[in-house]
């Protein structure tokens, strides 16, 4: 297990990066699952820094790291009061296509094999099966 606690400032997200790559590493994951841990993790820590904890460098993000059996779960959370993560807008119908965000957690939803929400939308956990 790998644990990693960042301020919410922006320039931490490659403190993530660091963890990202020591966990793959450290399981051989293949380079196209890297790439979607690598955009689906960071975008989760975004989404901590700027939506909950809003870039308050006060507030922590902690980042937990488990692998059970054939699974690596990335769980982040926030110091922030959460979302409502059953009502999101839909990043491709028409209307939303040209807004600026919205995007992140559809990404981790299709980058992901799983991804759970707890503590009201403060805490997720992205799930990748390893496939060998």
């Amino acid at each position: 297990m790998h644990t990693l606690e960042i301020l919410s400032e922006i320039d931490k997200i490659s403190e993530v990066e660091a963890l990202i790559d020591k966990v793959c590493s450290d399981h051989s994951v293949n380079e196209d699952l890297y790439g979607n841990i690598l955009i689906a993790v960071t975008e989760a820590t975004n989404n901590a820094i700027i939506h909950g904890n809003h870039k308050e460098s006060s507030k922590r993000v902690k980042l937990n790291v488990d692998k059970i059996d054939k699974e690596i779960i990335f769980s982040v959370e926030d110091e922030g009061s959460g979302f409502d993560f059953n009502d999101l807008p839909d990043p491709t119908a028409p209307e939303n296509i040209e807004k600026p965000d919205g995007r992140g957690i559809f990404l981790m939803k299709n980058l992901s094999d799983k991804i759970e929400f707890f503590e009201n939308g403060s805490k997720v956990n992205i799930t990748f099966v390893l496939h060998e």
